[in-house]
């Protein structure tokens, strides 16, 4: 589908729950950073893997147990199309972007000694801050952030400087979940590599709404959610280069990531095996698998031109509502919007759409370093999924409005 062909009515006739109405209002979902609705397809798939295929992976030699496998293993290959990974093997599943970020810092911290450094950014979610945290605590390891300017920019000036022989690992968002930047992978990484660093993105908010090149990101790892992805929740996959994640030691321990035990020693399986202990969510990687086809199908590129335009469009007319004021306002954006309005605490302002039929995020968005920065607690934030309309962001605009009469 190009952008000519993009027919948001039959796209949105494929998700059931866009049919509900909120407090008398036709829903209008404007959170799909948070979590994304799912095509009847998904639910379909998932639904016929429990009725028709259900079994453990791997573990037996009956007929339901290799559908099941390779379902679970068709699955692999879909995310690997879907990041260009050059092989299925480079893909692990996991719960979703939190756990490969817990994965990625506890095995990767292994390799770290004290004053090791590594460089997070102002803008990070919290699952690409705590994780990291809690090795510098354990191994004496260094946490450096790169400033983000005012405009919602990483410094990328002081990112160069802040580079050094100590640097170890660079982990940065592709793009940020509370003001919508892009991020400049290509470039971050490529610094990082002549430095000697381990390049990890946070694509929970890239994946489902751009088109993502592994090999051209120059990423070594990369983490995405299911749910984020129009896909179930409970499961999400990161990408890591082979020979990187042939040197990585086991996060978990147990079931089918065994080579062999024993009392004296116990062997482990090939990457991507290694990291995944016990029985995974195999209807939900089905299901994932499934909504990248449906996103495939789509097109990445139209799906970013139509969230890129309505946001446009949000930002455009909120902006004459009088005490708008926008963060993240970066040149290189995707279908984020996180505002503030004077007068209206985010929170009240999030009910009172609500009660409109307007669903938003308010709060910090699990970015409390990023508000200190901008020197506020909260604000609130509509985000954009291929499934939304002009007439939605006229809903968000009309009730921005209501919210800011109520309060003056």
């Amino acid at each position: 589908m190009t952008t000519e062909t993009f027919d948001v009515g039959i796209l949105r006739a494929q998700f059931p729950i866009l049919d509900r109405t909120l407090h008398g209002y036709p829903m209008a979902y404007l959170d799909s950073a948070a979590t994304a609705q799912k095509p009847r397809r998904v639910i379909e798939a998932t639904r016929a893997f429990y009725e028709t295929s259900n079994a453990n992976i791997n573990r037996g030699a009956y007929k339901l147990c290799q559908e099941a496998t390779e379902a679970y293993e068709g699955a692999r290959a879909t995310v690997a199309a879907h990041l260009n990974a050059a092989h299925p093997n480079e893909i692990v599943f996991v719960r979703g972007t939190t756990e490969a970020m817990n994965l990625l810092a506890h095995s990767l911290g292994q390799g770290l000694g004290p004053g090791d450094e590594i460089l997070l950014t102002h803008m990070e979610h919290h699952a690409n801050i705590v994780p990291w945290q809690l090795v510098a605590e354990r191994i004496g390891v260094t946490i450096r952030v790169v400033p983000v300017t005012e405009d919602g920019r990483l410094n990328l000036e002081a990112y160069r400087n802040m580079l050094g022989p100590r640097t170890r690992i660079v982990s940065v968002t592709h793009v940020s979940n509370a003001l919508g930047t892009v991020n400049p992978v290509c470039e971050i990484a490529r610094d990082a590599r002549s430095a000697g660093a381990i390049v990890v993105v946070d694509g929970a908010q890239a994946a489902p709404h751009l088109k993502v090149d592994v090999q051209a990101l120059g990423a070594d790892f990369y983490a995405f959610s299911g749910h984020k992805t129009y896909g179930p929740t409970g499961i999400g996959a990161f990408y890591g280069q082979r020979a990187l994640l042939e040197e990585l030691p086991p996060y978990q321990s147990g079931g089918d990531m065994i080579a062999r035990v024993s009392f004296e020693k116990t062997t482990f399986k090939a990457a991507p095996q290694r990291f995944e202990a016990g029985t995974p969510n195999i209807a939900g990687a089905v299901g994932l698998g499934e909504a990248l086809r449906f996103l495939a199908e789509t097109g990445m590129d139209a799906i970013s031109a139509h969230e890129c335009e309505l946001a446009e469009l949000a930002r455009k007319k909120l902006a004459v509502v009088p005490g708008v004021r926008f963060y993240g306002t970066a040149p290189e954006r995707a279908g984020i919007v996180s505002f503030t309005v004077q007068g209206v605490h985010p929170h009240d302002l999030a009910t009172i759409l609500d009660r409109r039929g307007v669903a938003i995020r308010a709060g910090h968005h699990c970015c409390q370093p990023l508000w200190e920065r901008f020197g506020i607690p909260a604000t609130a934030r509509a985000s954009f999924g291929l499934y939304n309309t002009h007439q939605e962001v006229e809903a968000l605009v009309e009730g921005v409005s209501y919210a800011r009469e109520l309060f003056t």
